[in-house]
C-alpha cells in the first residue's frame, strides 16, 4: 500500500467528513512524496525533477510517474497538485473497491437507505490504522491538512526530509486556496440570491 491509499482509507472514517477536493489535493501530494522516497523524482526548489524509473508495483503510482513533465522547465509542485489531483479521490475509491479494500454499505435500517463506502477489515486497513495511531509523520501531516485528527502540535515528530516538508506545505496552501474559492463562491451565490429576491 502507498501513503495515498493509507490516507484515503483513514479519510473514509464515518466520523470524519473530508471534502473530495481537499482529499484529491492531499492524495496527489502523498503520491509525490512516495515518488520522492522511491527515487522517481527529486525536488529543485518548488520544481519536480524526474529521477530514475523504479518499479513502483502500484497502478496509480505508475500513472502518477508516467504523468511527470520530463523536460525543462519542470512542473511546479502546486501545478502538479492541481493537475494530478483532478478527480483523484474518485480514482482511488474505484481502485480500492476493485482491490476489495472498500465496500458499499447502506446507512440506516431500511434496504433503500443511502449507500456509502467503508474500508473492509483487511491487512491494508490495519496497516493504515497503525500508521495513523503511531502518528507516522508524513501520514499525520497530510491527514492534518485535510482536517483528520485536527492540527499538528509542536511536540509531534516532524518531517525530516526538506523535499517532503516542501510538498506538505504546498498541499496545505492548495487546500487553503480551495477553501477560499469555496467561500468566495458561497458569498457570490448569496449575493446573487439576494438580488433576485429583491427588497
Amino acid at each position: 500500500m502507498t501513503t495515498a491509499k493509507d490516507l484515503f482509507i483513514i479519510a473514509m472514517d464515518p466520523k470524519r467528513s473530508v471534502g473530495q477536493g481537499d482529499l484529491s489535493l492531499a492524495l496527489a501530494g502523498a503520491e509525490l512524496i512516495d515518488l520522492i522516497v522511491a527515487g522517481a523524482v527529486a525536488m529543485d526548489g518548488d520544481r519536480i525533477m524526474p529521477g530514475g524509473q523504479p518499479a513502483l508495483d502500484d497502478r496509480l503510482m505508475e500513472e502518477a510517474a508516467a504523468g511527470l513533465t520530463r523536460q525543462a522547465p519542470y512542473e511546479r509542485i502546486e501545478d502538479w497538485l492541481w493537475r494530478r489531483g483532478t478527480d483523484l479521490s474518485a480514482a482511488y475509491q474505484a481502485a480500492l473497491e476493485e482491490d476489495g479494500e472498500l465496500a458499499q454499505k447502506r446507512s440506516g435500517r431500511l434496504s433503500f437507505g443511502s449507500e456509502r463506502v467503508e474500508p473492509v477489515d483487511t491487512p491494508a486497513r490495519r496497516r493504515a490504522a497503525d500508521r495513523r495511531r503511531e502518528q507516522e509523520p508524513v501520514l499525520a501531516a497530510l491527514a492534518a491538512v485535510v482536517g483528520i485528527d485536527g492540527e499538528r502540535s509542536d511536540d509531534e515528530p516532524g518531517l525530516e526530509d526538506e523535499a517532503v516538508t516542501t510538498v506538505v506545505a504546498v498541499v496545505h496552501d492548495a487546500v487553503m486556496e480551495l477553501e477560499a474559492v469555496r467561500q468566495r463562491r458561497s458569498i457570490e451565490n448569496a449575493a446573487f440570491a439576494n438580488i433576485w429576491r429583491g427588497p
